[in-house]
């Protein structure tokens, strides 16, 4: 195998939501858009901080769902703040750290602290941490971590 990546069908919005992802998330860049004979964007190609993104415009029929979402796991809150509102701009906030931006794609945004404290040894701790986060739309590293310490 040579590589994998993640392939997306948009309806018709692929090249600005290429623009608008590697805008947003940071060390990405447009790497290639193939258009059509007038034009149009058909594949745009991306890489958003290492990982090999595809979208194409192929029309109506295949609309984005919170089935499939990418990921993005950040070191602090500032930046889980600023991803969240930029995303969630002329989208929509979902629970437990999803969100669908304003092209239909679902996205998580993750405090890196999340799986070291859902990863740990004690139960109890696991399933405070667990509880708390389904309260929550946006994630809070600190209320998180003040669940696992049960303060």
């Amino acid at each position: 195998m040579s590589s994998v990546n993640t392939f997306l069908w948009f309806e018709s919005a692929a090249e600005e939501a290429g623009e608008f992802y590697a805008s947003v998330v940071p060390n990405s860049r447009v790497v290639e858009i193939s258009r059509t004979a007038d034009g149009s964007a058909f594949v745009v190609t991306l890489d958003l901080d290492g990982q090999a993104v595809t979208l194409m415009n192929g029309g109506p029929g295949h609309p984005q769902t919170d089935a499939a979402s990418l990921q993005i796991i950040v070191d602090s809150q500032e930046e889980v703040d600023r991803l969240w509102d930029a995303l969630t701009a002329g989208g929509e906030p979902g629970p437990c750290g999803w969100l669908t931006d304003r092209f239909g794609l679902s996205w998580q945004v993750v405090p890196s602290i999340l799986p070291k404290l859902m990863g740990g040894d004690d139960p109890a701790k696991t399933i405070a941490v667990g509880t708390a986060m389904r309260t929550m739309s946006k994630l809070d590293a600190q209320a998180l971590q003040d669940a696992y310490d049960g303060a």
